[in-house]
Protein backbone atom coordinates (compact mmCIF):
# COMPACT_ATOMS: atom_id res chain seq x y z
CA UNK A 1 0.00 0.00 0.00
CA UNK A 2 1.55 3.50 -0.85
CA UNK A 3 1.19 6.47 0.64
CA UNK A 4 -1.79 7.73 -1.49
CA UNK A 5 -3.90 4.60 -0.50
CA UNK A 6 -2.89 4.33 3.06
CA UNK A 7 -5.97 5.87 5.46
CA UNK A 8 -5.05 9.06 7.00
CA UNK A 9 -4.10 8.68 10.73
CA UNK A 10 -6.29 11.05 11.70
CA UNK A 11 -9.31 10.66 9.80
CA UNK A 12 -8.97 7.08 8.73
CA UNK A 13 -12.36 6.97 6.80
CA UNK A 14 -10.19 9.08 4.08
CA UNK A 15 -7.37 8.30 2.27
CA UNK A 16 -3.94 10.78 2.86
CA UNK A 17 -4.76 13.09 0.22
CA UNK A 18 -8.35 13.00 0.54
CA UNK A 19 -8.34 14.17 3.95
CA UNK A 20 -5.09 17.16 3.11
CA UNK A 21 -7.97 18.36 0.33
CA UNK A 22 -10.77 18.32 2.87
CA UNK A 23 -8.14 20.49 5.55
CA UNK A 24 -7.97 22.93 2.66
CA UNK A 25 -11.12 22.97 2.24
CA UNK A 26 -11.93 23.83 5.71
CA UNK A 27 -9.11 26.63 5.74
CA UNK A 28 -10.26 28.11 2.26
CA UNK A 29 -13.86 28.50 3.91
CA UNK A 30 -12.73 30.36 6.74
CA UNK A 31 -10.77 32.60 4.88
CA UNK A 32 -13.34 33.68 1.86
CA UNK A 33 -15.87 33.59 4.98
CA UNK A 34 -14.65 35.34 7.92
CA UNK A 35 -11.09 36.06 6.10
CA UNK A 36 -9.47 34.25 9.01
CA UNK A 37 -6.08 32.11 8.04
CA UNK A 38 -5.58 28.63 9.62
CA UNK A 39 -3.90 25.92 9.74
CA UNK A 40 -5.89 22.86 9.67
CA UNK A 41 -4.23 19.70 11.27
CA UNK A 42 -5.58 16.67 12.68
CA UNK A 43 -8.99 15.68 13.03
CA UNK A 44 -10.64 18.98 14.30
CA UNK A 45 -10.53 23.09 13.60
CA UNK A 46 -10.97 25.25 16.92
CA UNK A 47 -13.91 27.40 16.43
CA UNK A 48 -13.86 30.25 18.94
CA UNK A 49 -12.19 29.02 21.41
CA UNK A 50 -14.37 25.69 20.57
CA UNK A 51 -12.63 22.89 18.37
CA UNK A 52 -15.27 21.32 16.13
CA UNK A 53 -14.27 17.43 15.13
CA UNK A 54 -14.00 16.62 11.66
CA UNK A 55 -14.62 13.47 11.72
CA UNK A 56 -18.52 13.53 10.60
CA UNK A 57 -17.69 16.19 8.00
CA UNK A 58 -15.07 13.28 6.82
CA UNK A 59 -17.82 10.35 6.80
CA UNK A 60 -20.45 12.81 4.15
CA UNK A 61 -17.67 13.81 1.98
CA UNK A 62 -16.50 9.69 1.96
CA UNK A 63 -19.97 9.20 0.81
CA UNK A 64 -19.79 12.06 -1.75
CA UNK A 65 -18.18 12.99 -5.17
CA UNK A 66 -14.90 15.03 -4.93
CA UNK A 67 -16.76 17.73 -7.12
CA UNK A 68 -19.46 18.28 -4.61
CA UNK A 69 -16.50 18.93 -1.15
CA UNK A 70 -16.57 21.91 -0.98
CA UNK A 71 -20.44 22.61 -0.49
CA UNK A 72 -20.60 20.20 1.47
CA UNK A 73 -17.86 22.11 3.66
CA UNK A 74 -19.70 25.14 2.84
CA UNK A 75 -22.93 23.15 4.46
CA UNK A 76 -21.22 22.10 7.87
CA UNK A 77 -20.06 24.94 8.69
CA UNK A 78 -22.45 27.43 8.33
CA UNK A 79 -24.63 25.10 10.14
CA UNK A 80 -22.33 25.26 13.16
CA UNK A 81 -22.31 28.80 12.96
CA UNK A 82 -25.71 29.26 12.78
CA UNK A 83 -26.53 26.93 15.90
CA UNK A 84 -27.22 27.69 19.11
CA UNK A 85 -24.12 29.38 21.09
CA UNK A 86 -25.56 29.21 24.89
CA UNK A 87 -27.48 31.35 26.99
CA UNK A 88 -30.20 29.52 26.94
CA UNK A 89 -32.50 29.93 30.10
CA UNK A 90 -33.17 27.18 32.89
CA UNK A 91 -36.54 26.05 31.55
CA UNK A 92 -35.25 26.18 28.01
CA UNK A 93 -32.34 23.60 28.95
CA UNK A 94 -34.64 21.29 31.04
CA UNK A 95 -37.58 21.34 27.97
CA UNK A 96 -34.97 20.77 25.35
CA UNK A 97 -32.02 18.47 26.89
CA UNK A 98 -31.18 15.06 26.39
CA UNK A 99 -28.77 12.27 27.05
CA UNK A 100 -25.99 11.70 23.97
CA UNK A 101 -23.88 9.19 23.78
CA UNK A 102 -20.34 10.46 22.55
CA UNK A 103 -16.81 8.83 21.57
CA UNK A 104 -14.95 8.91 24.80
CA UNK A 105 -12.11 10.86 22.81
CA UNK A 106 -14.95 13.54 21.72
CA UNK A 107 -13.30 16.29 24.03
CA UNK A 108 -9.94 15.94 22.84
CA UNK A 109 -6.92 17.84 25.06
CA UNK A 110 -7.88 21.28 27.34
CA UNK A 111 -11.30 20.64 25.51
CA UNK A 112 -12.06 18.19 28.35
CA UNK A 113 -11.74 21.36 30.90
CA UNK A 114 -15.06 22.65 29.92
CA UNK A 115 -16.81 19.34 30.10
CA UNK A 116 -16.01 17.93 33.47
CA UNK A 117 -19.45 16.51 34.21
CA UNK A 118 -19.52 14.31 30.92
CA UNK A 119 -19.57 10.56 32.17
CA UNK A 120 -18.02 7.51 31.45
CA UNK A 121 -20.35 4.78 30.76
CA UNK A 122 -18.33 2.27 29.03
CA UNK A 123 -15.49 1.38 27.03
CA UNK A 124 -15.11 3.65 24.60
CA UNK A 125 -17.99 5.94 25.39
CA UNK A 126 -18.86 8.66 26.76
CA UNK A 127 -22.61 10.36 28.66
CA UNK A 128 -23.37 13.84 27.62
CA UNK A 129 -26.29 16.54 27.95
CA UNK A 130 -27.08 18.07 24.38
CA UNK A 131 -29.18 20.74 23.82
CA UNK A 132 -32.07 19.48 21.04
CA UNK A 133 -32.55 23.06 19.55
CA UNK A 134 -34.80 23.78 16.50
CA UNK A 135 -32.03 23.93 13.95
CA UNK A 136 -29.04 22.23 15.45
CA UNK A 137 -27.82 20.26 18.16
CA UNK A 138 -25.15 21.54 20.64
CA UNK A 139 -23.06 19.59 23.56
CA UNK A 140 -23.62 21.59 26.64
CA UNK A 141 -20.84 22.31 28.34
CA UNK A 142 -19.96 22.78 32.11
CA UNK A 143 -21.12 26.97 31.87
CA UNK A 144 -24.44 25.50 30.38
CA UNK A 145 -25.29 22.43 32.98
CA UNK A 146 -24.78 25.08 36.24
CA UNK A 147 -27.43 27.11 35.03
CA UNK A 148 -30.13 24.45 35.55
CA UNK A 149 -28.45 22.28 37.99
CA UNK A 150 -26.65 18.80 36.74
CA UNK A 151 -28.86 16.87 38.76
CA UNK A 152 -32.39 17.95 37.26
CA UNK A 153 -30.26 18.49 34.24
CA UNK A 154 -29.83 14.51 33.59
CA UNK A 155 -33.27 13.55 35.09
CA UNK A 156 -34.99 15.96 32.13
CA UNK A 157 -32.29 14.52 29.66
CA UNK A 158 -33.69 10.76 30.50
CA UNK A 159 -37.21 11.70 30.44
CA UNK A 160 -36.70 13.73 26.97
CA UNK A 161 -34.26 10.36 25.63
CA UNK A 162 -37.07 8.30 25.93
CA UNK A 163 -39.74 10.49 24.06
CA UNK A 164 -37.50 10.77 21.63
CA UNK A 165 -38.91 9.07 18.31
CA UNK A 166 -37.39 6.04 16.22
CA UNK A 167 -38.17 3.63 13.75
CA UNK A 168 -37.75 0.32 14.29
CA UNK A 169 -37.54 -3.35 12.15
CA UNK A 170 -36.55 -6.73 12.77
CA UNK A 171 -34.31 -8.75 10.86
CA UNK A 172 -32.29 -11.60 10.64
CA UNK A 173 -28.52 -12.11 10.67
CA UNK A 174 -26.29 -14.12 8.34
CA UNK A 175 -26.24 -16.63 10.99
CA UNK A 176 -30.29 -16.21 11.94
CA UNK A 177 -30.58 -14.51 14.79
CA UNK A 178 -32.85 -12.54 15.47
CA UNK A 179 -32.23 -8.72 15.79
CA UNK A 180 -33.67 -5.48 16.34
CA UNK A 181 -32.65 -2.03 14.28
CA UNK A 182 -33.72 1.15 15.77
CA UNK A 183 -32.81 3.96 13.32
CA UNK A 184 -34.02 7.45 12.75
CA UNK A 185 -33.11 10.43 12.03
CA UNK A 186 -32.44 11.94 15.44
CA UNK A 187 -29.22 12.64 16.72
CA UNK A 188 -30.20 10.24 19.67
CA UNK A 189 -31.32 6.88 18.74
CA UNK A 190 -27.75 5.38 19.25
CA UNK A 191 -28.11 6.91 23.02
CA UNK A 192 -31.23 4.90 23.92
CA UNK A 193 -28.61 2.53 24.34
CA UNK A 194 -28.59 4.28 27.80
CA UNK A 195 -32.18 3.25 28.59
CA UNK A 196 -32.42 0.08 26.75
CA UNK A 197 -35.24 -1.32 28.88
CA UNK A 198 -37.51 1.25 28.03
CA UNK A 199 -37.24 1.41 24.85
CA UNK A 200 -37.46 -2.45 24.60
CA UNK A 201 -40.78 -2.17 26.49
CA UNK A 202 -41.94 0.30 24.00
CA UNK A 203 -40.87 -1.60 21.08
CA UNK A 204 -41.98 -5.22 21.74
CA UNK A 205 -43.95 -4.60 24.52
CA UNK A 206 -41.84 -7.17 26.54
CA UNK A 207 -39.39 -6.42 29.45
CA UNK A 208 -35.70 -6.92 28.71
CA UNK A 209 -34.46 -10.50 29.40
CA UNK A 210 -32.70 -11.18 32.84
CA UNK A 211 -30.03 -12.09 30.50
CA UNK A 212 -29.69 -8.48 29.03
CA UNK A 213 -29.32 -7.90 24.90
CA UNK A 214 -26.63 -7.54 22.50
CA UNK A 215 -26.02 -4.15 21.91
CA UNK A 216 -24.33 -2.04 19.40
CA UNK A 217 -24.14 1.62 18.57
CA UNK A 218 -22.22 2.32 15.39
CA UNK A 219 -23.69 5.44 14.72
CA UNK A 220 -25.83 8.09 16.06
CA UNK A 221 -28.42 6.92 14.18
CA UNK A 222 -28.66 3.74 14.42
CA UNK A 223 -28.88 0.83 17.22
CA UNK A 224 -29.35 -2.81 17.29
CA UNK A 225 -29.74 -5.28 19.86
CA UNK A 226 -30.63 -8.64 20.33
CA UNK A 227 -32.52 -10.05 23.10
CA UNK A 228 -30.36 -13.05 24.83
CA UNK A 229 -33.08 -15.37 25.52
CA UNK A 230 -31.49 -18.79 24.08
CA UNK A 231 -28.53 -20.11 22.15
CA UNK A 232 -28.95 -17.62 19.40
CA UNK A 233 -26.76 -15.20 21.16
CA UNK A 234 -23.97 -17.58 20.17
CA UNK A 235 -24.67 -16.98 16.58
CA UNK A 236 -26.17 -12.84 17.49
CA UNK A 237 -22.18 -12.66 18.64
CA UNK A 238 -20.79 -13.10 15.44
CA UNK A 239 -23.69 -11.10 13.33
CA UNK A 240 -24.01 -7.79 15.89
CA UNK A 241 -20.16 -7.89 15.76
CA UNK A 242 -19.83 -7.91 11.99
CA UNK A 243 -22.79 -5.78 11.50
CA UNK A 244 -21.65 -2.91 14.15
CA UNK A 245 -17.99 -2.76 12.01
CA UNK A 246 -19.53 -2.34 8.61
CA UNK A 247 -21.70 0.69 9.66
CA UNK A 248 -19.22 2.03 11.62
CA UNK A 249 -17.11 2.42 8.49
CA UNK A 250 -20.15 3.82 6.49
CA UNK A 251 -20.75 6.41 8.78
CA UNK A 252 -21.84 9.40 8.88
CA UNK A 253 -22.35 10.07 12.55
CA UNK A 254 -19.55 7.33 13.40
CA UNK A 255 -19.96 6.53 17.30
CA UNK A 256 -18.72 2.96 18.18
CA UNK A 257 -17.65 -0.19 16.07
CA UNK A 258 -18.00 -2.14 19.40
CA UNK A 259 -20.27 -5.02 20.33
CA UNK A 260 -21.90 -4.56 23.81
CA UNK A 261 -23.30 -6.45 26.41
CA UNK A 262 -25.83 -4.96 28.30
CA UNK A 263 -27.30 -6.29 31.42
CA UNK A 264 -28.51 -4.93 35.31
CA UNK A 265 -27.43 -0.98 33.54
CA UNK A 266 -24.18 -1.81 32.59
CA UNK A 267 -23.02 -1.89 29.16
CA UNK A 268 -19.57 -4.04 28.56
CA UNK A 269 -17.77 -4.08 25.87
CA UNK A 270 -16.77 -7.60 24.44
CA UNK A 271 -14.60 -6.01 21.11
CA UNK A 272 -10.81 -6.15 21.61
CA UNK A 273 -8.73 -4.01 19.80
CA UNK A 274 -5.01 -4.78 18.57
CA UNK A 275 -4.36 -1.14 16.74
CA UNK A 276 -0.77 -2.07 15.95
CA UNK A 277 -2.43 -4.93 13.36
CA UNK A 278 -5.18 -2.59 12.84
CA UNK A 279 -7.63 -5.30 13.51
CA UNK A 280 -9.93 -6.50 16.46
CA UNK A 281 -11.63 -9.69 18.22
CA UNK A 282 -14.72 -10.09 19.99
CA UNK A 283 -13.75 -11.94 23.65
CA UNK A 284 -16.68 -12.25 25.81
CA UNK A 285 -16.09 -12.16 29.63
CA UNK A 286 -16.15 -15.44 31.45
CA UNK A 287 -19.65 -14.86 32.63
CA UNK A 288 -20.95 -14.07 29.36
CA UNK A 289 -19.09 -17.26 28.11
CA UNK A 290 -20.46 -19.24 31.07
CA UNK A 291 -24.54 -17.60 30.50
CA UNK A 292 -24.13 -18.58 26.75
CA UNK A 293 -22.93 -21.98 27.67
CA UNK A 294 -26.25 -22.20 29.86
CA UNK A 295 -28.40 -21.14 26.64
CA UNK A 296 -26.84 -23.19 23.90
CA UNK A 297 -26.96 -26.32 26.90
CA UNK A 298 -31.05 -26.44 25.26
CA UNK A 299 -29.28 -27.19 22.32
CA UNK A 300 -26.10 -28.12 22.67
CA UNK A 301 -23.16 -29.75 24.51
CA UNK A 302 -20.09 -27.66 22.98
CA UNK A 303 -21.55 -24.26 22.12
CA UNK A 304 -18.76 -22.03 21.17
CA UNK A 305 -19.38 -19.10 18.32
CA UNK A 306 -17.37 -21.01 15.97
CA UNK A 307 -18.55 -24.68 16.17
CA UNK A 308 -22.54 -23.76 16.87
CA UNK A 309 -25.14 -25.19 14.32
CA UNK A 310 -26.51 -22.42 12.36
CA UNK A 311 -30.79 -21.96 12.13
CA UNK A 312 -31.54 -24.63 9.24
CA UNK A 313 -34.64 -26.26 7.95
CA UNK A 314 -35.68 -29.78 8.80
CA UNK A 315 -34.24 -31.05 5.88
CA UNK A 316 -31.17 -29.18 6.14
CA UNK A 317 -30.18 -30.76 9.63
CA UNK A 318 -30.86 -33.75 8.29
CA UNK A 319 -28.05 -33.91 5.95
CA UNK A 320 -25.77 -31.25 8.67
CA UNK A 321 -26.19 -34.38 11.17
CA UNK A 322 -25.53 -37.16 8.84
CA UNK A 323 -22.24 -36.09 7.56
CA UNK A 324 -21.23 -34.97 11.46
CA UNK A 325 -22.24 -38.27 12.44
CA UNK A 326 -20.19 -39.91 9.68
CA UNK A 327 -16.81 -37.93 11.32
CA UNK A 328 -17.27 -39.49 14.83
CA UNK A 329 -15.06 -42.48 14.35
CA UNK A 330 -12.14 -40.36 12.95
CA UNK A 331 -12.76 -37.02 14.50
CA UNK A 332 -14.79 -37.84 18.46
CA UNK A 333 -14.33 -34.20 18.84
CA UNK A 334 -17.38 -32.97 16.95
CA UNK A 335 -19.46 -34.80 18.99
CA UNK A 336 -20.74 -31.88 20.85
CA UNK A 337 -21.56 -30.65 17.17
CA UNK A 338 -23.09 -34.19 16.31
CA UNK A 339 -25.44 -34.11 19.68
CA UNK A 340 -26.54 -29.85 19.16
CA UNK A 341 -27.62 -30.65 15.34
CA UNK A 342 -29.35 -34.15 16.30
CA UNK A 343 -31.22 -32.83 19.13
CA UNK A 344 -31.87 -29.26 17.44
CA UNK A 345 -33.20 -32.10 14.39
CA UNK A 346 -35.79 -33.78 16.73
CA UNK A 347 -37.50 -30.39 17.65
CA UNK A 348 -37.38 -28.42 14.50
CA UNK A 349 -39.19 -31.61 13.50
CA UNK A 350 -42.21 -31.13 15.60
CA UNK A 351 -42.66 -27.63 14.32
CA UNK A 352 -44.54 -29.05 11.13
CA UNK A 353 -45.95 -32.50 13.19
CA UNK A 354 -46.76 -30.82 17.09
CA UNK A 355 -48.41 -34.38 17.68
CA UNK A 356 -44.80 -36.33 16.55
CA UNK A 357 -47.11 -38.63 14.46
CA UNK A 358 -44.75 -39.03 11.38
CA UNK A 359 -42.04 -41.89 11.33
CA UNK A 360 -39.17 -39.28 10.50
CA UNK A 361 -40.37 -37.56 13.81
CA UNK A 362 -39.57 -40.28 15.58
CA UNK A 363 -36.74 -41.24 13.65
CA UNK A 364 -35.28 -37.84 14.74
CA UNK A 365 -36.24 -38.08 18.26
CA UNK A 366 -34.64 -41.93 18.72
CA UNK A 367 -31.45 -40.38 16.27
CA UNK A 368 -30.84 -37.43 19.14
CA UNK A 369 -31.46 -40.32 21.82
CA UNK A 370 -28.41 -42.69 20.29
CA UNK A 371 -25.86 -39.61 19.98
CA UNK A 372 -26.53 -38.41 23.41
CA UNK A 373 -26.00 -41.68 24.85
CA UNK A 374 -23.12 -42.15 22.34
CA UNK A 375 -21.49 -39.62 23.49
CA UNK A 376 -21.16 -40.79 27.33
CA UNK A 377 -20.86 -43.97 26.56
CA UNK A 378 -17.22 -42.52 25.02
CA UNK A 379 -16.59 -40.91 27.94
CA UNK A 380 -16.92 -43.77 30.33
CA UNK A 381 -15.72 -46.69 29.10
CA UNK A 382 -12.76 -48.53 29.75
CA UNK A 383 -12.16 -49.72 26.64
CA UNK A 384 -10.11 -48.62 23.80
CA UNK A 385 -13.26 -48.10 21.33
CA UNK A 386 -17.26 -49.12 21.80
CA UNK A 387 -19.71 -49.83 19.64
CA UNK A 388 -23.14 -47.59 18.92
CA UNK A 389 -26.40 -47.75 17.60
CA UNK A 390 -26.98 -44.32 15.92
CA UNK A 391 -29.76 -44.61 13.49
CA UNK A 392 -29.64 -48.39 11.62
CA UNK A 393 -26.05 -48.88 11.83
CA UNK A 394 -23.86 -49.73 14.91
CA UNK A 395 -20.39 -47.88 14.76
CA UNK A 396 -17.41 -48.33 16.49
CA UNK A 397 -16.19 -44.91 18.14
CA UNK A 398 -12.66 -44.33 20.30
CA UNK A 399 -13.36 -44.03 23.91
CA UNK A 400 -11.65 -40.35 24.89
CA UNK A 401 -12.97 -40.50 28.25
CA UNK A 402 -14.11 -37.13 30.17
CA UNK A 403 -14.45 -34.50 27.59
CA UNK A 404 -15.58 -30.57 27.42
CA UNK A 405 -18.43 -31.64 25.10
CA UNK A 406 -19.51 -34.21 28.20
CA UNK A 407 -20.68 -31.84 30.54
CA UNK A 408 -23.95 -31.75 32.87
CA UNK A 409 -26.03 -30.01 30.69
CA UNK A 410 -25.25 -33.04 27.64
CA UNK A 411 -25.94 -35.21 30.37
CA UNK A 412 -29.26 -33.76 31.28
CA UNK A 413 -30.44 -33.31 27.24
CA UNK A 414 -28.81 -37.02 26.97
CA UNK A 415 -31.26 -38.41 29.87
CA UNK A 416 -34.20 -36.98 28.95
CA UNK A 417 -34.50 -37.92 25.32
CA UNK A 418 -33.83 -41.66 27.04
CA UNK A 419 -36.78 -41.32 29.32
CA UNK A 420 -38.89 -39.73 26.21
CA UNK A 421 -37.81 -42.55 24.27
CA UNK A 422 -38.59 -45.35 27.28
CA UNK A 423 -34.49 -46.40 26.70
CA UNK A 424 -34.38 -47.87 30.58
CA UNK A 425 -31.18 -49.67 29.43
CA UNK A 426 -29.55 -46.54 28.33
CA UNK A 427 -30.63 -44.24 31.33
CA UNK A 428 -29.46 -46.83 33.41
CA UNK A 429 -26.12 -46.43 31.72
CA UNK A 430 -26.36 -42.95 32.25
CA UNK A 431 -26.78 -42.91 35.63
CA UNK A 432 -23.38 -44.06 36.23
CA UNK A 433 -21.18 -41.41 34.49
CA UNK A 434 -19.81 -39.83 37.62
CA UNK A 435 -20.59 -36.39 38.49
CA UNK A 436 -16.80 -35.53 39.19
CA UNK A 437 -16.58 -36.00 35.08
CA UNK A 438 -19.65 -33.43 34.42
CA UNK A 439 -18.00 -31.15 37.08
CA UNK A 440 -14.99 -31.05 35.02
CA UNK A 441 -16.04 -30.68 32.04
CA UNK A 442 -17.51 -27.06 32.49
CA UNK A 443 -18.73 -24.63 35.33
CA UNK A 444 -22.19 -24.34 36.09
CA UNK A 445 -24.04 -23.87 39.21
CA UNK A 446 -24.42 -26.17 41.78
CA UNK A 447 -28.08 -26.45 41.76
CA UNK A 448 -27.33 -28.57 37.71
CA UNK A 449 -24.83 -31.12 39.52
CA UNK A 450 -27.62 -31.62 42.88
CA UNK A 451 -29.98 -32.21 40.11
CA UNK A 452 -28.49 -34.78 38.25
CA UNK A 453 -27.07 -36.40 41.49
CA UNK A 454 -31.11 -36.44 42.18
CA UNK A 455 -32.21 -38.31 39.19
CA UNK A 456 -29.29 -41.02 39.34
CA UNK A 457 -30.03 -41.83 42.81
CA UNK A 458 -33.99 -41.95 41.89
CA UNK A 459 -33.47 -44.34 38.98
CA UNK A 460 -30.53 -46.24 40.31
CA UNK A 461 -33.70 -47.03 43.19
CA UNK A 462 -31.79 -45.93 45.76
CA UNK A 463 -33.55 -45.44 49.05
CA UNK A 464 -35.80 -42.84 49.42
CA UNK A 465 -34.47 -40.69 52.23
CA UNK A 466 -31.30 -40.26 50.03
CA UNK A 467 -33.26 -39.12 46.59
CA UNK A 468 -35.59 -35.95 49.23
CA UNK A 469 -32.02 -35.32 50.30
CA UNK A 470 -30.80 -34.06 47.17
CA UNK A 471 -33.68 -33.28 45.89
CA UNK A 472 -33.40 -30.56 48.64
CA UNK A 473 -29.96 -30.07 47.99
CA UNK A 474 -31.35 -29.36 44.17
CA UNK A 475 -34.14 -26.60 45.64
CA UNK A 476 -31.49 -24.81 48.21
CA UNK A 477 -29.14 -24.23 45.53
CA UNK A 478 -31.59 -22.93 42.59
CA UNK A 479 -32.24 -19.77 44.32
CA UNK A 480 -31.02 -16.82 41.81
CA UNK A 481 -29.04 -15.27 44.32
CA UNK A 482 -27.38 -19.41 44.94
CA UNK A 483 -27.34 -20.02 41.06
CA UNK A 484 -25.23 -16.88 39.75
CA UNK A 485 -23.90 -18.17 36.69
CA UNK A 486 -27.15 -18.95 35.50
CA UNK A 487 -29.91 -16.09 33.91
CA UNK A 488 -32.60 -15.77 36.38
CA UNK A 489 -35.34 -16.48 33.96
CA UNK A 490 -33.92 -19.15 32.76
CA UNK A 491 -33.58 -20.83 35.94
CA UNK A 492 -37.20 -20.17 37.37
CA UNK A 493 -38.84 -20.50 34.20
CA UNK A 494 -36.82 -23.33 32.18
CA UNK A 495 -34.54 -25.44 34.41
CA UNK A 496 -36.40 -25.61 37.47
CA UNK A 497 -39.63 -26.25 36.10
CA UNK A 498 -38.30 -30.55 35.67
CA UNK A 499 -37.24 -29.83 39.87
CA UNK A 500 -40.48 -29.03 40.69
CA UNK A 501 -42.53 -31.64 38.52
CA UNK A 502 -40.56 -34.53 39.76
CA UNK A 503 -41.33 -33.09 43.31
CA UNK A 504 -45.05 -33.75 42.60
CA UNK A 505 -43.95 -37.17 40.94
CA UNK A 506 -41.92 -38.72 44.28
CA UNK A 507 -44.82 -37.72 46.41
CA UNK A 508 -47.66 -39.21 44.22
CA UNK A 509 -49.50 -36.00 44.40
CA UNK A 510 -51.06 -36.29 41.12
CA UNK A 511 -53.38 -33.41 40.90
CA UNK A 512 -50.32 -31.46 42.11
CA UNK A 513 -48.76 -32.87 39.59
CA UNK A 514 -51.06 -31.91 36.76
CA UNK A 515 -51.12 -28.10 38.15
CA UNK A 516 -47.46 -27.96 38.00
CA UNK A 517 -47.05 -29.44 34.46
CA UNK A 518 -49.56 -26.97 33.22
CA UNK A 519 -47.48 -23.99 35.11
CA UNK A 520 -44.17 -25.62 33.49
CA UNK A 521 -45.47 -25.37 29.93
CA UNK A 522 -46.90 -21.58 30.35
CA UNK A 523 -43.28 -20.87 32.03
CA UNK A 524 -41.65 -22.51 28.35
CA UNK A 525 -44.28 -20.52 25.73
CA UNK A 526 -43.57 -17.07 27.80
CA UNK A 527 -39.70 -17.89 27.76
CA UNK A 528 -39.48 -18.91 24.09
CA UNK A 529 -42.06 -16.43 23.20
CA UNK A 530 -39.30 -14.13 21.49
CA UNK A 531 -37.75 -16.83 19.69
CA UNK A 532 -38.43 -18.86 16.68
CA UNK A 533 -35.38 -21.28 17.24
CA UNK A 534 -35.69 -25.46 17.45
CA UNK A 535 -35.74 -25.53 21.32
CA UNK A 536 -38.93 -23.01 21.63
CA UNK A 537 -41.06 -26.11 19.77
CA UNK A 538 -40.80 -28.65 22.44
CA UNK A 539 -41.01 -28.57 26.72
CA UNK A 540 -37.98 -31.18 26.84
CA UNK A 541 -37.52 -31.39 30.77
CA UNK A 542 -41.28 -31.42 31.53
CA UNK A 543 -41.91 -33.58 28.47
CA UNK A 544 -39.33 -36.32 30.09
CA UNK A 545 -41.04 -35.93 33.30
CA UNK A 546 -44.32 -36.33 31.60
CA UNK A 547 -43.10 -39.37 30.21
CA UNK A 548 -42.34 -40.57 33.61
CA UNK A 549 -45.44 -40.01 35.50
CA UNK A 550 -47.58 -40.97 32.37
CA UNK A 551 -45.46 -44.38 33.01
CA UNK A 552 -46.59 -44.27 36.56
CA UNK A 553 -50.00 -44.31 35.69
CA UNK A 554 -50.13 -40.34 36.19
CA UNK A 555 -53.52 -38.71 34.57
CA UNK A 556 -50.87 -36.22 31.77
CA UNK A 557 -53.23 -34.29 29.65
CA UNK A 558 -51.99 -35.71 25.84
CA UNK A 559 -52.88 -32.34 24.51
CA UNK A 560 -51.23 -29.57 26.26
CA UNK A 561 -48.80 -27.73 24.34
CA UNK A 562 -45.18 -28.54 23.81
CA UNK A 563 -46.07 -31.93 24.58
CA UNK A 564 -46.03 -34.09 21.34
CA UNK A 565 -48.77 -36.92 21.52
CA UNK A 566 -47.30 -39.84 20.16
CA UNK A 567 -43.92 -39.02 22.26
CA UNK A 568 -45.86 -39.02 25.85
CA UNK A 569 -47.90 -41.94 25.16
CA UNK A 570 -45.76 -44.15 23.96
CA UNK A 571 -47.10 -44.52 20.93
CA UNK A 572 -43.51 -45.51 18.72
CA UNK A 573 -42.13 -47.54 21.21
CA UNK A 574 -40.71 -50.46 19.47
CA UNK A 575 -41.14 -49.40 15.80
CA UNK A 576 -38.00 -50.22 15.23
CA UNK A 577 -34.80 -51.87 16.61
CA UNK A 578 -32.80 -48.72 18.29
Amino acid sequence: MNLHHAPDPHLPMLNVPQAERLRSLTAAYFLARHGTHMTVTGDAVRLEGRLSPLSNLAQRCRQSAEDDWPRIVEQHFTGLENSSQGGESATELLERTCWRLLPDDAFPGETADAFRYARPVAEGLLAALALDAPTSVRILDDRDVARAGAEQLWAAGRANLIREPVEHDEFRGPQGALMHSVYGDSFFVSSKALVLPDLVRELTGRELPEAGALVVMPTRHLLAFHPIVDGSVVDAVNDLGSYALGAYEDGPGALSPRLYWWRQGRLVSLTVFDHENRSFSVVPPQELMDLMRSLRGQESADDTPDTAPRAQTADELAVTTAKLTAQLPQSPAVFGDVFAASLALSHVRCASDPDAGALETWEAWVGAMQVGSALFATTTSRESSVACRIGHDVVTLPVTGPAPHADGRAWLNAFYLAVVCRERDRMTQLCHVPLDDLRRAAPMDEYVFHWIDTLQTYWLQHPMDDVVQKLLATMNTSHPDVATRTPADFLNLVDYQPVALFHRLVTGDREAFALALAEALDHHERYWSDSTGPHSRVALGPLALACLAFDSEFPVDSKSPYLPTCLLDRAWYGEFDT
